[in-house]
């Protein structure tokens, strides 16, 4: 029987694949300087525009999808009698998870047995459309929504994700660190590795001197943690840092030769919290352990 897959905006996917695939999304909402954006992966919003105005220095939030959107989005798959697997961006970052579980529970008062099956990804951004983009292709390959789960279950805690930060001031402005330890860091050009835990929580990991010493940390990890690259797809965001990540990829396809290396682009939801020149490298390797 055919299924849908249904994601969150804060996938990152490139709009192409999603069309692809045919996968549906909930989209995060933005707001900066007094307006309020839809995250839709690129369709009516401007990111580069959006980017700039990080760069400057303006400071945007976000917002999760309410349980009355995911009410409504699981109830017209209930309604059309089409199964729905619902992969969740990570239950840590986010009480979207739990605004989905919710409006699940509402449905389930209406409809009987409604077969919508929801899992949390534990990742965030391109971790979290890393498994999307494995499941599209295996909903593709004729798998069936029960195994399609079962895999992403067995897999998520295997997504790893090596972030670093290119202005810690951003980090102060959007009340992640002190002012004091975003002056000294600026001072000593210390930038920041973040990673994501085993349970799906944005912790931070170590702190590297200079810009290049911090890609190649992202590039030197990234090896340490991929297996079986020759198989499988790693991704590579950035917020206008396009040079660089595409420098990553090099050093990538010449170190550990993976299938594919995809470079893109973050979205406004996860690039309000990152800040202009962020970047990370999202792989799938040996099982995370870090707490």
């Amino acid at each position: 029987m055919q299924y849908q897959i249904l994601t969150d905006s804060t996938s990152d996917l490139p709009i192409e694949t999603v069309r692809k695939y045919g996968i549906d999304t909930v989209n995060f909402t933005v707001h900066m300087d007094g307006e309020v954006f839809t995250d839709d992966m690129g369709v009516t919003f401007d990111k580069e525009a959006f980017f700039e105005k990080i760069k400057e220095g303006a400071v945007a939030s976000t917002s999760q999808v309410n349980t009355g959107t995911y009410y409504e989005v699981f109830k017209s798959y209930a309604e059309k009698g089409v199964p729905l697997l619902y992969l969740a961006f990570s239950s840590e970052l986010s009480g979207s998870y739990q605004s989905a579980v919710s409006a699940l529970q509402m449905l389930e008062e209406e409809v009987e047995n409604p077969d919508i099956t929801i899992v949390d990804t534990q990742a965030a951004s391109l971790g979290e459309g890393l498994l999307v983009f494995e499941a599209a292709k295996m909903k593709e390959n004729g798998k069936t929504l029960e195994e399609v789960a079962d895999w992403v279950k067995q897999n998520r805690d295997h997504v790893h994700s090596w972030v670093t930060v290119d202005d810690i001031k951003h980090l102060q402005r959007g009340g992640r660190i002190s002012a004091t330890s975003a002056m000294l860091g600026t001072l000593l050009n210390v930038k920041p590795i973040i990673v994501v835990s085993k349970k799906g929580k944005l912790v931070p990991f170590a702190k590297v001197r200079g810009r290049k010493k911090s890609l190649q940390y992202l590039v030197d990890k990234t090896v340490e943690s991929i297996t079986h690259p020759e198989k499988r797809t790693s991704v590579i965001g950035h917020v206008g840092a396009e040079e660089e990540a595409e420098w990553i990829k090099q050093e990538l396809i010449e170190k550990v030769h993976p299938q594919e290396v995809v470079v893109t682009s973050f979205g406004p939801a996860i690039s309000s919290h990152t800040g202009y020149g962020s970047l990370a490298v999202f792989c799938l390797g040996k099982k995370r352990e870090i707490e």
